[in-house]
């Protein structure tokens, strides 16, 4: 598995970091780009000192005791000349978790101001998955209307919305929940994040 992860500056930075430390555990090798705002998200949320995309991998393989088998290349957020901003490069997908609606906005206009959009856009044309993972409430008509573009495109909106059937008790388990959907739509379905719905156990 090869992918590209992105955080933006939207609220959720559990969704994120729970997925990265999935990710570190599986073999394979991706790109990992961070905004400013999402930096400063990341230290609000988790009341902690970080201040690059670097020490947010370092944060999450200490605070959860993570031995990485996955390797993790950071590319800066205003590089658009970087390797990943063209699509002579490979990845199997991209996640945008969490993702801003202002990142969306930007896509859905086809603008690359940054090497977020600019690796969303060439997902796009070169018709490989791109997983955006919105955490906003309520979405207004902009919002919604960006998206359903956006799923026309070809892009798959997965909001984070944790579901509850797993009885979830810790904020990393809803934030597991949000990352073993996205792994099941890159096909790691073998993730044990959370156990398969059963209705037979319920009775």
């Amino acid at each position: 598995m090869k992918l590209i992860v992105a955080m933006a500056g939207a609220s959720g930075s559990i969704y994120s970091a729970r997925f990265l430390k999935k990710l570190l555990e599986f073999s394979g090798e991706s790109y990992f780009i961070a905004s400013p705002a999402a930096i400063r998200i990341f230290r609000e949320e988790f009341e902690c000192s970080i201040n690059s995309p670097h020490e947010i991998l370092d944060y999450i393989i200490q605070k959860w005791k993570v031995t990485p088998v996955h390797k993790i290349q950071i590319r800066p957020f205003k590089d658009i000349g970087a390797d990943i901003a063209s699509g002579s490069n490979f990845w199997d997908g991209m996640v945008v978790v969490p993702c801003s609606m202002k990142t969306i906005a930007s896509i859905h206009a086809g603008l690359t101001e940054n090497l977020i959009e600019r690796c969303a856009d060439v997902s796009l044309k070169e018709r490989r998955k791109l997983i955006l993972v919105p955490r906003e409430t309520p979405y207004n008509q902009i919002h919604l209307k960006n998206m359903l573009g956006l799923d026309q495109a070809g892009a798959i909106i997965l909001p984070a919305s944790p579901g509850f059937y797993q009885l979830p008790r810790t904020l990393e388990d809803l934030g597991d929940f949000i990352a073993g959907r996205i792994f099941g739509i890159l096909g790691q379905k073998e993730h044990g994040l959370f156990p398969s719905w059963n209705p037979m156990e319920s009775e």
